[in-house]
Formats: structure tokens, C-alpha cells, sequence
């Protein structure tokens, strides 16, 4: 039950969260989160090795849950990680990426907030995240 962790950072005035491998369950833990933390500027949010999910659920979200932590942690930015290196699970290498447009789509999440995180991205947060 210790193996894995999350935890938010403040350089500056800036608050970056970073969710580690999670499930999303009912979803009260990331409202919690805020509450404590504050919403933060950047949420660093794993989008990949979701599949199959009866398997993978409680210990990795997929991406449209990935998108409502997002919102539940009321974040300004949002970065998808732990995805497209190497084959964890049963999903495409792509489909990370691409489910995560579909949920940012669904959610009504502008997609310049939220980046899926290819291996080798780099992004200059805009002033002031």
C-alpha cells in the first residue's frame, strides 16, 4: 500500500502536482487533494498501461479519468506521463495519446491545457504557471 506515491512541489509561486500511478476509484481522493494543496499550476497525470481494465484500474487510470483528475484538482495545466516508452500493458503505444484527445474533447478541455507527453517532449509552461 506504500509503494507507490503523489505529492505536490512549490517552486515559487508555482505548485506543481505530480499523481504517480493511481487509480481514480470514486474520485473523492483528488478533491481532497485540492482542498489541501490548493489547485495546482501543473498536474503531471499518467494517461498509459490502463488495459485491460478489471486488471489495471485500481492501480493506473486511463485517460479520461486522467481528464476528470484534471478538473477534480482544478489544475491550469496538465501533463500526460507514463506512457509510449515501452509496452506495460495491453493498449496501443498511441492510444494514450489519442484517447486522451477524445476525453479532452468530451470534457470540454481546451487541448492546449493538457499535453500528452511523448518521450523526449519538452513545454515551456506559458508565464506565470
Amino acid at each position: 500500500m506504500a509503494l507507490w506515491c503523489g505529492f505536490g512541489v512549490r517552486i515559487g509561486g508555482a505548485l506543481v502536482y505530480y499523481a504517480g500511478d493511481t487509480g481514480y476509484g470514486d474520485g473523492s481522493l483528488f478533491k481532497v487533494i485540492r482542498q489541501r494543496l490548493g489547485s495546482p499550476d501543473v498536474a503531471l497525470l499518467p494517461i498509459g498501461a490502463y488495459e485491460p481494465r478489471w486488471f489495471m484500474a485500481d492501480h493506473h487510470v486511463n485517460p479520461a479519468e486522467a481528464a476528470r483528475i484534471f478538473m477534480d484538482v482544478e489544475a491550469r495545466y496538465g501533463v500526460g506521463i507514463h506512457w509510449g516508452v515501452f509496452p506495460l500493458s495491453d493498449e496501443s503505444r498511441d492510444a494514450p495519446r489519442d484517447d486522451l484527445i477524445r476525453a479532452l474533447a468530451d470534457e470540454g478541455i481546451e487541448p492546449g491545457r493538457f499535453h500528452a507527453a511523448e518521450p523526449g517532449f519538452v513545454w515551456a509552461a506559458p508565464a506565470g504557471a
